[in-house]
């Protein structure tokens, strides 16, 4: 639990600033290379029934010693949580490109109706086939 965690690392921070401080941290080991670094270490299932965990830690370099900042712990999920993530996350993606392109055909035959030349010159610039009707 954040609890458990907390106190095993010493941490300052509530429950509700976690998620913005892991993020200031990513943040960190991408801008302050020299610094900061992000470790993730994940554990083999070697065949047992037991799920794999894995650990990310966060270290900076303090030119004398690292320093373990903050640790985060991580059991994987099962393969059927997995599945519906993917699909979950695929089927929102598709319906945004399906909406924008919908709004890219309605936007295309505004055009088409007020300036015919305009809509030609946007395809040969993009690339995009016309759609003549």
């Amino acid at each position: 639990s954040f609890r458990q965690m907390q106190e095993q690392q010493k941490l300052m921070i509530d429950f509700p600033d976690y998620m913005s401080v892991v993020i200031k941290m990513l943040n960190k080991c991408i801008k302050e290379t020299h610094s900061y670094v992000a470790v993730f270490v994940m554990e083999r299932d070697c065949g047992t029934a037991k799920r794999g965990n894995a650990r990310l830690d966060f270290i900076q370099n303090m030119e004398y010693k690292f320093v373990e900042l903050l640790a985060c712990d991580f059991l994987a999920s099962t393969e059927e949580v997995v599945r519906n993530q993917i699909a979950f996350r695929y089927n929102n993606l598709k319906s945004k490109v399906n909406t924008m392109q919908s709004r890219l055909q309605e936007i295309s035959s505004l055009v088409k109706a007020k300036n015919p030349s305009l809509l030609l010159q946007l395809q040969k610039s993009t690339g995009r086939p016309s759609n003549r009707r």
